[in-house]
């Protein structure tokens, strides 16, 4: 793919997203192009290093703020017919109604899915806690000649230790999922004001 096709591949994608925004995204990607030829890689190779033109333009979406992206729909969109507008008002005490409970729904979906996260992590220090609980444990116990008792909360110590460390990694993934499932809901919810196709 040229620079040229990579360009309009990416624009096609960004559909009424403000041409400012457009430009100054692609004038940075083209720049980073033109770097990787005077390096001596080919047009070909330079593009396919900047990903496809899918993830360039989900990138740039993603970093446009949703304020921006809502003024510009508005902007973009006709105006009402006297026919639609009665629609709106007589139907209001119902579209309203839907559409905070929808709001609702995904902040209350939103709020628990890191809460579960922050409950992951405060059982994970809770256990990291048990283990040196336990390592002080053993250390006294042995002191006062309390040795079965003490190898007992050395153990304790190491099962807290060792469920700890193999939790945290797991937690690291999951966490990982959920940012990428939050970063998919906020591409999905800019996505729906910005169109498809030609730019007018």
């Amino acid at each position: 793919m040229t620079k040229q096709q990579f360009v309009l591949a990416v624009c096609e994608r960004l559909g009424d997203l403000p041409q400012s925004v457009i430009d100054g995204s692609l004038d940075y990607y083209c720049e980073m192009i033109d770097d990787r030829m005077e390096e001596g890689a080919t047009e070909e190779e330079a593009v396919a290093a900047m990903g496809t033109p899918e993830d360039i333009a989900s990138q740039i979406l993603m970093e446009t703020p949703l304020p921006k992206l809502v003024k510009v729909k508005k902007e973009s969109s006709r105006g009402l017919r006297r026919w639609e507008m009665v629609l709106l008002v007589i139907g209001s005490p119902l579209w309203i109604i839907l559409l905070l409970a929808a709001a609702m729904i995904f902040i209350s979906v939103y709020a628990v899915l890191w809460s579960a996260i922050v409950v992951l992590y405060s059982a994970d220090l809770c256990l990291a806690a048990g283990a040196v609980s336990g390592f002080s444990a053993f250390v006294l116990l042995l002191m006062s000649g309390w040795i079965a008792q003490g190898f007992l909360m050395l153990a304790a110590g190491l099962v807290c230790a060792g469920s700890a460390i193999l939790l945290f990694f797991a937690f690291n993934k999951i966490t990982r999922g959920a940012v990428k499932l939050s970063r998919w809901i906020v591409l999905w919810l800019k996505s729906l004001f910005v169109g498809k196709g030609d730019k007018k």
